[in-house]
């Protein structure tokens, strides 16, 4: 799976492997990929430094990458407190309302939510990119939209790809003129973030769009199969997110959390704002159903809703509430049924892209 891409950032395999975990990250770069790990959930500075340092000494000196949430617009002044304080009293006394229906326990005295994506504010996301400067980062990747110009340059000047995720073509041609490397064309499929065009239209969309930038293909990629599908419509490599959730390294800490995925079918996810703010595919649950009820209050926008939030998805997660417990995951969930290594899911992933190419060339009379 060599495309000029791979060859360019030294891989192995053209596999983009996004995690929030590091672990699962290292193990992908180790494999051949390139491990990208996520920033979003941690602070600015010494969590994501020791998760750098794990990173580095875990990785055998292969390539990865970070991924970060930050405006391309800069908010002068905005504190986290400037925007608990925009957040309705209503919407809060919901979010208390459906937790006790459900009867799930405060978390103990002075414990901390220890699912607080702060990483959605932009002073935050300065901090992270501080701390990711001082390491061989390869790729910087923006989940929502290009990062801002100086972030683009600073990373040039590092000798840092940039990458940024687009729904749509005209996403695409954003981020080119933007000055960004790679596009990550991310179709309806996928996990977390997500826009309504699916990947078998929006990559060759953006393919045509911006070349001659390389764009990696995204969404409902989760089979060597599918890999090979992407390439053929003209994509550098493929990002795959939800395929490694389920995969021994990954760091759930919840198994009633690994048993809902292990049991889901494609069809059980829904684009839903409930998380963020923001339309995120994710487990359809009775909390994402909740937020749909015409009359209940509905999500905030971004980042009102993850602040709002943050707290009850710890309390969630801790007590592994079943009908509340979800995760962001794509459509291909459907596949994750079984948990392996992410060795395992590699040797995989390459035996059906063999698979099919042998597939292919025999259709082409050149087997």
């Amino acid at each position: 799976m060599q495309t000029e891409l791979s060859t360019r950032l030294g891989i192995e395999h053209a596999v983009f492997g996004f995690t929030p975990f590091p672990a699962v990250a290292a193990a992908i770069s180790r494999a051949g990929g390139f491990g990208v790990l996520g920033a979003v959930r941690y602070g600015a500075g010494e969590e994501l430094a020791r998760d750098l340092d794990w990173m580095e000494a875990h990785t055998d000196g292969k390539p990865y990458g970070l991924d970060v949430v930050m405006p391309a617009k800069k908010v002068e002044g905005v504190t986290e407190a400037d925007i608990e304080a925009m957040i309705p009293e209503g919407h809060r006394a919901f979010v208390r309302d459906t937790l006790a229906k459900h009867g799930v326990p405060e978390l103990a005295e002075g414990e901390a939510s220890g699912w607080r994506i702060t990483g959605w504010l932009e002073q935050v996301a300065r901090g992270q990119l501080d701390v990711a400067f001082d390491y061989p980062v390869k790729l910087l990747a923006s989940a929502l939209g290009s990062p801002p110009a100086d972030v683009v340059a600073r990373a040039h000047d590092h000798g840092i790809l940039v990458a940024a995720l687009a729904g749509s073509a005209r996403h695409a041609l954003h981020h080119r003129d933007a000055g960004l490397d790679v596009i990550v064309a991310q179709g309806y499929e996928a996990g977390g973030h997500t826009g309504e065009i699916a990947s078998m239209v929006l990559t060759p969309e953006v393919v045509r769009a911006v070349d001659p930038l390389p764009v990696l293909a995204a969404g409902g990629i989760g089979s060597g199969e599918q890999i090979a599908a992407g390439l053929a419509l003209g994509a550098q490599g493929v990002w795959i997110g939800s395929l490694w959730l389920t995969t021994e390294e990954a760091e759930l800490h919840s198994a009633a959390l690994t048993r809902k995925l292990l049991a889901a079918g494609s069809g059980d996810t829904v684009r839903s704002r409930a998380l963020t703010g923001k339309p995120a595919r994710q487990l359809r649950t009775e909390w994402t159903d909740a937020w749909e009820d015409p009359d209940g209050p509905g999500p905030l926008p971004m980042p009102l809703q993850g602040l709002l939030v943050a707290e009850a998805v710890s309390r969630i997660q801790k007590y592994e509430v079943e009908p509340l417990l979800g995760t962001p995951v794509g459509q291909i969930v459907g596949r994750m049924d079984s948990v392996r290594p992410v060795r395992a899911v590699f040797d995989e992933l390459t035996r059906g892209f063999e698979r099919a190419i042998d597939r292919v060339n025999r259709i082409a009379g050149r087997a």
